[in-house]
């Protein structure tokens, strides 16, 4: 059964009186979905999406508030979705993060826009990447990086990955070839997790 979204506190515009009357009932899913299939996420309005889940404005302001709150709610359901299982302590880390990276991929470029918004900068939730910082960090952890290291190996995963994908969606003319994920993932993954620097000598 589909999740109800919870309504937001907000209903209607300062100083007037929300309508009387129960507000529709708009499932999480129901949400997301409608977003997900808009011709360009990043341009999608509240009220271009309010048409498109056949409710008023209004209505659709009870639920989720503002285009931030969208986005957070895109951003949780997102994750959910390219996450694989839990990993399992002891795990390999680098097969449980190509699964990760290629479920972003896929997922993130199936949503005109999408990767284009979260390369930019923006809050992030605890239950979207948030989830996904304590997830990737914990994998580097196992595999013998510092908690400094780890967390700087997770920059260079994320901003690397979602850039990558930020311009597979906006492409720069910068050669012939055509840029290749799989060589560009492998790349990535076998320069972490991170080391530190060792200083040259000025003796």
């Amino acid at each position: 059964m589909a999740e109800s979204a919870t309504p937001s506190p907000r209903a209607g515009r300062p100083g007037r009186q929300g309508r009387p009357g129960r507000p529709a009932q708009i499932s999480r899913e129901q949400i997301v979905d409608a977003a997900l299939a808009a011709p360009n996420l990043d341009a999608l309005t509240m009220r271009e999406l309010a048409a498109r889940l056949e409710v008023s404005h209004g209505a659709l302001y009870r639920w989720v508030s503002s285009r931030d709150q969208l986005f957070d709610l895109i951003n949780e359901v997102m994750i959910e979705r390219v996450l694989p299982p839990a990993r399992a302590a002891g795990q390999p880390w680098r097969p449980w993060l190509t699964e990760v990276a290629r479920g972003m991929h896929e997922a993130f470029l199936a949503v005109p826009g999408y990767a284009t918004r979260i390369s930019r900068p923006h809050r992030h939730t605890p239950n979207a990447f948030g989830r996904l910082r304590e997830e990737v960090t914990a994998a580097f952890a196992d595999a013998g990086a510092t908690g400094e290291l780890a967390e700087q190996s997770w920059y260079i995963f994320i901003t690397c990955l979602v850039s990558w994908l930020a311009v597979q969606e906006n492409p720069l003319d910068l050669g012939q070839s055509s840029p290749r994920f799989e060589l560009f993932l492998d790349v990535l993954l076998r320069g972490l997790p991170a080391r530190d620097i060792q200083q040259p000598d000025t003796d």
